[in-house]
């Protein structure tokens, strides 16, 4: 491995020049048909406050992706299981798109700098290996401020392959989420099996709860490490297919104060995104 990631200082909501809020979203027909969905068939909720949807465009661009792998000692998972589940992105990928591989302990470290390329992937993934604690946190800060600055026309993704244990960061749950919310970052999870049997610090939160939490506060989905393969193609197929970009000028909105955010389909359709709105 080499270039550790070092974290930065956090950044503002997105928003428009007008001062509109741009929401990514993941918007789906429950038949799988692939009829188009408009801004007629959703709603949009600012602090429980319907709001006017101003725009609502599929999103083709390319994805960004930066794999997070947990390489911690006590991961309950090899490293083979570990280079599985990263390698099956580097041939599910659409053109255009790139990944970013960060492997994880008490530093965050790149594994595979920014590419398409499969093989490159696959030779690189050789690099993991399993040593020290998950500062699980203090990763995802370092990924968020290093490697996915805003790019305009570009989404960002983060996939965390982990059980979610943190052990010893210096950056707070609670900092991360906000931060990925702010950036309008959407999380998914090929989740590993708990190491810690739901024995934890009170003060800490629990490896499921922090999982559970990173991906429904940004609009992802949770899938197993065991099915690596499964996992994979179903979050590239919807980064290219099911996403889009939704904006909306909040009316009402509490200067300096989050809101929470829910954005609802009519019947047969599911839609996903974040659950806050930071202060503008």
């Amino acid at each position: 491995m080499y270039a550790v990631l070092m974290a930065q200082a956090g950044r503002k909501p997105i928003t428009n020049s007008e001062g509109g809020v741009l929401i990514n979203v993941v918007a789906k027909r429950a038949d799988n048909s692939s009829r188009p969905i408009t801004s007629r068939q959703l709603s949009v909720y600012d602090n429980g406050v319907e709001q006017a949807i101003r725009n609502f465009t599929p999103d083709p661009s390319p994805a960004r992706i930066v794999l997070l792998v947990d390489n911690s000692l006590t991961i309950r998972a090899d490293v083979e299981k570990l280079e599985q589940a990263a390698r099956e992105f580097a041939y599910e990928i659409y053109e255009g798109d790139k990944l970013l591989i960060v492997g994880y302990d008490e530093q965050a470290e790149i594994v595979a700098d920014w590419t398409d390329d499969a093989k490159a992937i696959d030779t690189s993934l050789k690099l993991f290996r399993k040593k020290g604690q998950p500062h699980l946190f203090d990763a995802a800060s370092a990924v968020i401020d290093e490697a996915l600055r805003a790019t305009p026309g570009q989404k960002r993704v983060i996939v965390v392959i982990s059980d979610g244990l943190d052990r010893g960061s210096k950056t707070t749950f609670e900092k991360i989420l906000s931060e990925l919310q702010s950036l309008d970052i959407t999380v998914y999870a090929v989740q590993a099996q708990d190491r810690t049997r739901g024995a934890i610090r009170r003060d800490v939160p629990k490896p499921k709860q922090v999982i559970d939490k990173l991906v429904e506060g940004t609009g992802g989905i949770i899938f197993s490490i065991d099915e690596p393969a499964v996992a994979a193609k179903a979050i590239c197929d919807e980064l290219k297919k099911n996403r889009y970009v939704l904006s909306y000028l909040p009316s009402n909105a509490p200067l300096g104060e989050a809101r929470n955010l829910l954005i609802a389909g009519d019947e047969g359709i599911m839609v996903r995104s974040k659950t806050v709105q930071p202060p503008n």
